[in-house]
């Protein structure tokens, strides 16, 4: 039986585990972890309850495309697409910022953030190299367009796979809903970026030749699986694409492409399972824990509560609020955790007030996707690239980075904002 003690325990427990999170001090998978097993330990929650708070549709779908991407990307495909295109370019420097920032938004979509920056960033720093350029002004629109594309789609970010997996909107319904407006959003974007950048770069003749001595195929390192890496990455893409109709969970659509593929490589499995993310798949089931033992003792409710009673139920304010928050959080601190504690807390808000609760998810998911670019430290493809940086003579600090980025997120939220009264609310 649950008492006033567990409450207080569970809320301690929680903002301690999220302020270490935030601190990074410890591992923050660690930390997770250790939350949930004081909640278990302390009896806030039961085991039988802690195993049901994990969403198994989550982890199987960031299972399931890991598995696809690391396979993926052993056939260079990534590598081969980046240099042609640098060549396509003729080494001009803003071409190439253009066309790298637009295969890195259709890349986020459709695989994720931070695969695509761990595949495009390297090749970026050879071709920046090559022109003698700094490669800041190449990598931070590439970041910046890894966080906006990610937002157009069910599995381009974290925090819409979780969204997806909680309130049963599929692939499509992301794409359609929220596809246009970060189409908007990103042309705006490179526009700013153009006005920033365009006229500050500039290389001569004899530079641009080295690009076009570059040997895009050489990239390439395994024909035969490329064509079933392709093959196994379009049809899970059209398996998501029908998921719903068919009434099969994303998960299943992205494990079965993993499994196929897997067979079809003839790679030794251990040799790929090694290389999943399992920190962060741990990381999610620990969040996951933590955010159940704080239904089971009824804070979501209460903090639900406090909200209807603020916004009096009207979902104009509410939508507003938490495009708002979720956009400035985002921006410092890790939006998976905000996500996880976010969704339980919609729930309880649409069964109290009965409003239509699906603009809050449109609401979320771009409050907490685009709002990673306000800071260096707001997703993890900021920091993936600026650790990249590190190794070479340039650094991306956290105020050159706020420079660009704070102001390009509170544009974009804005135009989300509008976005989502003209057509939701």
């Amino acid at each position: 039986m649950l008492t006033n003690s567990h409450v207080y325990i569970a809320a301690i427990v929680f903002i301690l585990t999220y302020a270490f999170i935030i601190s990074e001090k410890i591992n923050r998978t660690a930390v997770a972890l250790l939350g949930a097993a004081i909640m278990l330990g302390l009896k806030v929650i039961s085991q039988e309850y802690a195993f049901e708070s994990i969403d198994f549709n989550t982890i199987g779908l960031l299972i399931g495309m890991m598995i696809i991407v690391t396979i993926t990307k052993r056939t260079g495909v990534f590598q081969y697409i980046a240099i042609k295109s640098a060549k396509l370019a003729k080494g001009d420097p803003w071409k190439i910022i253009l066309s790298f920032s637009i295969i890195t938004a259709i890349s986020s979509a459709l695989l994720d953030n931070v695969t695509t920056v761990l595949l495009i960033a390297p090749v970026t720093l050879v071709i920046t190299d090559t022109l003698n350029l700094n490669p800041i002004p190449f990598l931070l629109p590439e970041i910046l367009s890894a966080n906006i594309g990610g937002t157009a789609t069910l599995i381009g970010d974290p925090p819409n796979i979780m969204i997806g997996s909680a309130t049963g909107l599929g692939f499509l319904d992301f794409l359609f809903n929220l596809g246009p407006v970060v189409v908007i959003i990103f042309i705006v974007v490179i526009f700013i970026l153009k006005l920033i950048y365009g006229k500050e770069l500039s290389v001569d003749e004899e530079h641009k030749k080295h690009i076009m001595d570059f040997d895009e195929y050489k990239a390439i390192k395994d024909y035969a699986l490329l064509r079933k890496s392709l093959i196994v990455l379009g049809l899970t893409i059209i398996g998501f694409t029908l998921h719903q109709i068919f009434e099969f969970e994303s998960a299943t659509v992205a494990l079965i492409g993993a499994s196929v593929l897997l067979v079809l490589s003839k790679i030794n499995p251990e040799e790929i399972l090694i290389e999943l993310e399992w920190t962060t798949i741990f990381f999610f089931a620990g969040l996951f824990i933590l955010v159940g033992a704080l239904e089971e003792v009824g804070i979501i409710e209460a903090i639900a509560e406090k909200v209807v009673f603020l916004t009096k139920g009207n979902l104009f304010l509410t939508t507003l609020m938490i495009i708002w928050v979720s956009a400035i959080a985002s921006a410092f601190i890790d939006n998976i955790p905000f996500v996880a504690t976010m969704i339980p807390l919609i729930k309880s808000i649409g069964a109290m007030s009965n409003i239509n609760v699906i603009p809050l998810w449109w609401a979320l998911a771009l409050g907490a996707c685009l709002g990673g670019n306000g800071s260096l430290v707001g997703a993890s493809a900021n920091v993936i690239v600026a650790g990249m940086l590190e190794k070479t003579k340039y650094r991306l600090t956290f105020i050159d980075f706020i420079k660009v980025g704070f102001p390009i997120m509170i544009i974009s939220i804005l135009i989300s904002t509008a976005y989502l009264i003209v057509f939701y609310i």
